[in-house]
């Protein structure tokens, strides 16, 4: 992985981390103002998802360390990878 990429990675982590943050503080203030519970039901759901998403990004770049290191790794197995962890990411 290049350099390049891995900040790009990094910013794109805790960006979704972030997110997830600013859910979480919203569902509390939800829960301490007596929203409906199907409402809550639902922002913790998609908290979830950004959490999922956030950990799939993270298993995909320790397959990608993994492999940096292999002799065979070359720029197309590179882009098939990235094209994986992209997928992996977006049906998570």
């Amino acid at each position: 992985m290049s350099d390049a990429q891995s900040v790009k990675d990094k910013a794109d982590l805790i960006l979704r981390l972030k997110r997830a943050e600013g859910q979480i503080r919203g569902i509390q203030n939800m829960i301490e103002t007596d929203v409906e519970c199907e409402k809550i039901a639902q922002q913790m759901s998609a908290c979830r998802k950004a959490l999922d998403r956030a950990f799939h990004r993270m298993i995909a770049c320790m397959i990608q360390q993994q492999l940096a290191g292999a002799k065979q790794f070359d720029h197309a197995a590179q882009e098939r990878l990235q094209h994986m962890t992209d997928i992996l990411t977006k049906f998570a």
